[in-house]
């Protein structure tokens, strides 16, 4: 079959890990990782706000370094969440801003980051018991 389907197939390009997010080698496994990565949530959720330059975006996430930035919208970039945009202005500037896909995945995440902003109380109440416990 190779990495298209048969003559008669749909035209649809067989993909190693088709729909398996569990699929070692697969392109919805590798996926997964590049989204939920250290910095890639936090890239798509600054970015869901609104395109930015690559300067605004990192001191927008604190912490993050230049080289790791830029790995990861390297890699958001490859995977069609991240479009980047270089204006004809003097010097040229670069935004970068999500795609309709990276739209989708970062509603998702904004989801889960209000929940983590939501739980911060029983998150800190859990730990101060777990610390109890190993404590006492």
């Amino acid at each position: 079959m190779g990495d298209v389907e048969g003559a008669a197939g749909s035209g649809r390009r067989e993909v190693p890990g088709d729909g398996d997010v569990f699929a070692r080698n697969g392109v919805p496994r590798a996926t997964f990782e590049t989204v939920t990565g250290r910095w890639a949530p936090l890239v798509m959720l600054a970015l869901a706000e609104r395109g930015r330059r690559f300067g605004v975006l990192r001191q927008r996430i604190q912490g993050v370094s230049e080289k790791m930035l830029a790995q990861t919208l390297r890699s958001l970039e490859r995977d069609g969440l991240v479009r980047r945009r270089l204006s004809d202005g003097v010097p040229p500037q670069v935004e970068y801003a999500l795609t309709p896909l990276g739209t989708a995945f970062a509603q998702r995440l904004r989801a889960l980051a209000d929940l983590c902003e939501s739980s911060t109380q029983e998150v800190v109440a859990a730990r101060e018991a777990y610390a109890d416990g190993l404590a006492g």
